[in-house]
């Protein structure tokens, strides 16, 4: 479990139960920087009658500040919300249930993480294209160190995906697989910097052509995936939801 005590203490105040906590972000990435905020990700369970009453309680919660000297992020959705994402080849909530840095855990994030390979389909890969676009045009536009990273760290993980059925999102361990002989250089860059630092880069048209390549392979793996086409996952996910609300998961 990823055990820092001021993680664990924010944890256990947010307003409802929690299924899960998990860290996400630069530190899953494996590339934060001294000055990055720690990403806290999970799902929350609301009460019967904030469900079936007039008056339905939030899907999701979100905080946001500095506590106890740890900058913060913290978003999670309701169970119910949580599991349509998960049914929707939303690669965001697929990474941050299987993420390995795990702050808070209960029988159902067990239980949801079992259904994990039933919910990846080849239609992922749409999530990973439109993301390393996104975060490519931030690089191309404003030449920092972090888009860059986040590009390579998106490509690599939807490849793999498309190839294994694994998911792996810490660019560290994907490059073991992959060997770009830039990345790693990369991210000590990153792991040394800051949020906001330049990539210091000498030929930004070599990274163009990595972009490019990269995303190739991304659509040939998705051409070749032996991934299901859809999710089978949804009537388990189901009565996990029902007991889960009943108190009885």
């Amino acid at each position: 479990m990823f055990n820092d005590p001021r993680l664990t203490a924010i944890a256990a105040a947010h307003p409802y139960p929690l299924v899960f906590a998990t860290v996400s972000g630069a530190h899953l990435y494996g590339f934060e920087s001294p000055d990055s905020d720690v990403d806290l990700r999970g799902a929350h369970v609301l009460p019967l009658k904030e469900v079936v009453g007039l008056e339905d309680g939030p899907e999701t919660v979100e905080q946001a500040g500095i506590r106890d000297g740890l900058e913060l992020d913290l978003v999670t959705h309701d169970i119910k919300k949580f599991c349509r994402l998960l049914l929707n080849k939303n690669g965001y909530v697929l990474e941050q249930l299987t993420s390995p840095l795990i702050v808070q855990t209960s029988p159902a994030h067990q239980e949801l993480v079992a259904l994990a390979p039933k919910c990846l389909t080849r239609h992922h890969a749409h999530h990973y294209f439109g993301f390393a676009a996104t975060q490519w045009k931030l690089f191309d536009q404003e030449g920092r160190l972090k888009p860059l990273l986040y590009t390579f760290r998106v490509l690599l993980t939807g490849i793999h995906l498309m190839r294994s059925g694994e998911v792996e999102a810490n660019l560290s361990t994907l490059n073991g697989l992959f060997r770009l002989p830039y990345l790693d250089e990369l991210i000590r860059a990153k792991r040394e910097g800051s949020e906001r630092a330049q990539a210091q880069v000498a030929e930004p048209a070599y990274f163009r052509k990595e972009y490019d390549r990269l995303r190739g392979d991304l659509e040939e793996a998705y051409a070749a995936s032996a991934l299901a086409e859809r999710p089978s996952a949804a009537a388990a996910m189901h009565d996990l939801l029902v007991r889960v609300r009943l108190g009885q998961a």
